[in-house]
């Protein structure tokens, strides 16, 4: 489903920006509208993926650390998968 854009960016950029985008989109079967939207959402994503520092209250980290510290409960069956010989092992 197609969420409806009402929202609206403005911008300004030179003639050769301006030209880049136009061909790149042109080439890329995009408007010039959905291409730099697209382009700019991607790098949105890359930079706050790439994040390395959060922070974070106090307790929260602690409540975080507390979990991290916590033994993690028997899953029978995750070790008997892991266990098992893959179907690469396995003989025909």
């Amino acid at each position: 489903m197609r969420r409806a854009k009402t929202k609206r960016l403005n911008l300004r950029a030179t003639s050769f920006q301006e030209e880049l985008i136009r061909v790149a989109a042109q080439k890329s079967h995009a408007s010039v509208t959905d291409f730099i939207l697209q382009s700019a959402c991607q790098k949105a994503e890359q930079t706050l993926a790439d994040q390395r520092e959060f922070v974070v209250p106090e307790s929260q980290w602690k409540a975080f650390l507390k979990l991290l510290d916590r033994p993690t409960p028997p899953k029978p069956r995750l070790k008997r998968l892991l266990s098992a010989p893959s179907i690469l092992e396995r003989k025909r």
